[in-house]
């Protein structure tokens, strides 16, 4: 008998832990980029950022304006935010990527937005005598392309630093639309700022008002625009990070073929009114950003569900191996199973355990996907040590997190329940 199997079948089953495997792989890394250093020089390029970007905003719209903009702007941020997590969810990115998205979308790509859009606008101005058109030039042809390469930064910083992490198209959507929800609220913030001041100029008030008017349009009918556009960069991305290693082509000509289609969409938003009249923007976004956005929501979604088949497909040669519990793939390709196995872990052992099979539920995830693309042939170079340390995390909670996903596995009848035998010789309902 193979060693083990012998050690599997004595129940030793630590000693079957390959030894490189017991302890973390921690990649080695120049001391540049070192997480302590990188993550201060981040925080405080950002800080600066947002201290420049608070200090520009409420030169342009006066204390009381920025308030109430602030107020008003922050309304649909949770909704945007929450929406974008619920797509994650089946491997969830870590909260530091997506904090570092909002935040260079608010601070840096705001503020390097309203640097390069005023200095285009006033040297065309300049340059033609002409400032309505410069005006109508810089918001259909200059803001759209700053923007969007702005925003596409945010978002290619993690493809470039945090690859372990940005692995697919779902991956490129939360990230993009991390960064330009950030961006839209500071754009918000600064558009509903400055009609609030000139309400107050104008001693208008209630539903007349140019406030109220640009919260509609802004808020209730297209929170989702910069996120739209954006959301083209993010699958460009996406679709690069699951070429890597094969197409390498792919990886250049994905994302800037995304950015082109995010830069063009945003021109043919701002410029509505300009290429169809005072109906213009109804037009487009009943003819073309409505169905755009509900045919990226279905893709996100479609997608989804693709990589819950994918862990379904991945993970049972780790479950034959005696890596997980049998009924482990079972439950960790259903979302509402893997919800289950966490109440389930938390009623019966506490909250340490339910996150416990939380972070199993991660790793396995990873895992799946780590041999599904080793099996297209986009394999990282440390594949073997990477999957050793996921390994080595899933068995260090297999106790606790095994009992719940088989509980949960069965539960949603994602697995059978073995029929119990009765010995009706000795069965009596009637006996008390």
């Amino acid at each position: 008998m193979p060693v083990y199997e012998r050690q599997l079948r004595d129940g030793d089953l630590w000693a079957a832990v390959p030894a490189a495997g017991r302890g973390r792989y921690r990649p080695r890394r120049a001391f540049w980029r070192h997480g302590a250093f990188r993550a201060a020089a981040v925080f405080t390029l950002l800080a600066l950022c947002g201290l420049l970007i608070l200090a520009l905003v409420r030169d342009e719209t006066g204390t009381r304006g920025f308030v109430v903009g602030l107020g008003l702007a922050v309304l649909p941020v949770p909704l945007l935010l929450a929406a974008f997590r619920w797509l994650d969810r089946v491997e969830p990115g870590p909260w530091a990527n997506l904090w570092f998205s909002f935040s260079w979308g608010a601070c840096a790509a705001a503020l390097i937005s309203i640097i390069a859009n005023s200095f285009a606008t006033e040297w065309i101005a300049t340059a033609t005598a002409d400032p309505a058109s410069a005006e109508s030039l810089g918001a259909t042809v200059i803001a759209p392309v700053v923007e969007e390469s702005a925003k596409a930064a945010g978002v290619l910083l993690v493809f470039l630093f945090r690859r372990r992490d940005f692995t697919g198209l779902v991956d490129g959507v939360v990230i993009a639309g991390f960064t330009a929800t950030g961006f839209a609220f500071t754009e918000n913030v600064l558009y509903l700022g400055n009609a609030f001041g000139e309400d107050e100029n104008m001693g208008r008030s209630g539903l007349a008002s140019v406030t109220v008017a640009t919260f509609f349009v802004r808020v209730v009918m297209s929170p989702f625009a910069h996120p739209l556009f954006t959301v083209l960069t993010g699958i460009g991305f996406g679709l690069a990070a699951a070429a890597a290693g094969r197409r390498r082509v792919r990886r250049v000509v994905l994302p800037l073929l995304g950015l082109a289609l995010a830069m063009g969409m945003h021109a043919l938003w701002n410029g509505s009114t300009g290429l169809f009249g005072p109906f213009g923007f109804y037009i487009v976004y009943g003819a073309f950003m409505a169905p755009v956005f509900a045919l990226l929501t279905w893709l996100s979604i479609w997608t989804r569900q693709r990589e819950l088949r994918t862990i379904a497909a991945e993970l049972p040669a780790y479950a034959a191996a005696g890596w997980l519990a049998p009924a482990a793939a079972h439950a960790l390709s259903s979302m509402r199973a893997r919800t289950m196995a966490r109440d389930f872990a938390g009623r019966t052992y506490g909250a340490a355990a339910a996150r416990s099979v939380g972070e199993y539920e991660a790793f396995a995830t990873s895992l799946a996907f780590l041999r599904h693309r080793a099996h297209r042939g986009s394999a990282e170079p440390d594949f073997v040590a990477r999957e050793q340390e996921l390994l080595h995390h899933l068995w260090q909670r297999r106790d606790t997190a095994g009992p719940a996903l088989t509980y949960a596995a069965r539960a949603t009848g994602r697995m059978a329940v073995p029929p119990q035998y009765v010995d009706y010789e000795d069965y009596n309902p009637y006996r008390h």
